[in-house]
């Protein structure tokens, strides 16, 4: 006689599992927890395998800072060289300060926690918060590998963003400046300020920061020594804008996939700039709709998928502020969704995220996606997908089961 479960047994195990989904997809850290564990996995993966090249450019960016030495030379003690401003030589001083193992989990660890913090200021369901940070953790994962700032990065377009919402210019300001200054991505925010009702706060807010962020380091590593640098960060991103059109890693963006197409590296990056400029800008024409969250919501949304299309510097590592974008732009639109959001979604996802696994053949993976930078096209997709929306569609809140 074989041992059976019956029914109601079967439906209390299923019951149970289901139980356990139910808690992982509603609580509120249970994300922060996996993409912590992830974060500690890959740290420790890196370390054993002496791949922490990126850390230490960002390491020394305090060391050099303190020493007095060119932060923008080519070093011994790292590859490569260090485009990021002045200022984020002195938010490494916490790490850099910290015993050499421990600093490395910190700053996974920081990339992590502020990203995630971020997203749960979305004024979305706990259940709709996690599902965002779900869809981003593969992207997430190709950013922790290379002990990359992008994470943050997108955090900081976020909070802009929230801060606006919330009525807190002040911090939407500092956010902003701070994004300028360590990578210059985050002045995309300042399109926020479209929708901020305090204004003359807000344009204050932003001169008082400039300000004080820019004479902050000073204090550490003397005036001279930050001038000067703010000078070699200049010419440092002069060269690095030329060198990316021809890098294998480097320009995985709108002007990168059409040059990789059509074997032509002379094309200009210019006028695909100023074409995304122009699709991004045409939405905000609709000044009658500032007011409503779903556009707010497509406006955040668009900024941070563009922010990664229409630069030549951005790379694989660089779409976690993209696919941020993505996510958000999904769990905020009316429900329900239709088919064609359906299938833009599943293909950023497979296609744009997904490749880099084993869930995608290699061979197109190294044969065409790689090589042919098609890695931006589900993104291009879902963003003019999202310009559209603003543009046409008509006016539809974000249904109150997706708001806290």
């Amino acid at each position: 006689m074989t041992n059976t479960i019956d029914l109601p047994e079967k439906r209390g195990i299923f019951s149970k599992y289901l139980g356990v989904a139910q808690k992982l997809s509603t609580g509120k850290y249970s994300m922060l927890v996996i993409w912590a564990i992830m974060a500690v996995f890959i740290t420790n993966g890196r370390l054993n395998a002496n791949a922490i090249n990126n850390y230490l450019i960002f390491k020394y960016a305090f060391i050099n800072a303190v020493n007095h030495t060119d932060l923008y030379a080519a070093s011994t003690f790292y590859g490569d060289t260090n485009h990021y401003g002045p200022l984020f030589s002195l938010i490494m001083a916490p790490f850099a300060i910290m015993s050499d193992v421990i600093q490395l989990y910190a700053w996974q660890i920081f990339n992590v926690f502020l990203l995630f913090f971020a997203i749960h200021q979305l004024p979305l369901s706990t259940l709709n918060k996690n599902i965002i940070c779900f869809v981003c953790t593969q992207e997430l994962y190709t950013s922790l590998i290379e002990f990359q700032t992008n994470g943050a990065v997108a955090a900081l377009i976020i909070l802009s963003w929230v801060f606006i919402q919330n009525r807190s210019d002040f911090w939407a300001a500092f956010c902003i400046i701070v994004g300028l200054y360590v990578k210059l991505y985050g002045i995309v925010g300042i399109v926020f300020f479209l929708f901020s009702e305090q204004k003359l706060k807000f344009i204050g807010s932003l001169l008082f920061w400039a300000v004080i962020l820019f004479v902050l380091p000073m204090i550490f590593f003397s005036p001279q020594f930050i001038i000067n640098s703010y000078g070699g960060w200049y010419h440092s991103l002069v060269q690095k804008n030329q060198l990316n059109v021809l890098s294998q890693y480097q320009d995985v963006s709108v002007a990168g996939m059409i040059r990789r197409i059509f074997n032509n590296d002379g094309l200009p990056s210019l006028p695909f700039i100023a074409g995304g400029m122009l699709l991004l800008a045409l939405p905000f024409l609709r000044i009658s709709r500032y007011s409503e969250q779903s556009f707010r919501f497509l406006a955040l949304s668009s900024i941070l998928m563009f922010t990664v299309l229409f630069s030549s510097g951005s790379e694989l590592v660089t779409y976690i502020i993209a696919f941020a974008g993505v996510g958000i732009w999904y769990m905020s639109i009316e429900q329900p969704v239709n088919k064609l959001e359906i299938g833009l979604l599943l293909f950023a996802i497979y296609f744009g995220s997904l490749f880099a696994t084993d869930l995608f053949p290699k061979s197109w993976r190294v044969n065409i996606i790689k090589p042919y930078r098609l890695k931006v096209l589900p993104y291009l997709l879902v963003w003019l997908a999202v310009i559209y929306q603003m543009l046409f569609k008509r006016n539809t809140p974000t249904p109150y089961s997706q708001l806290n």
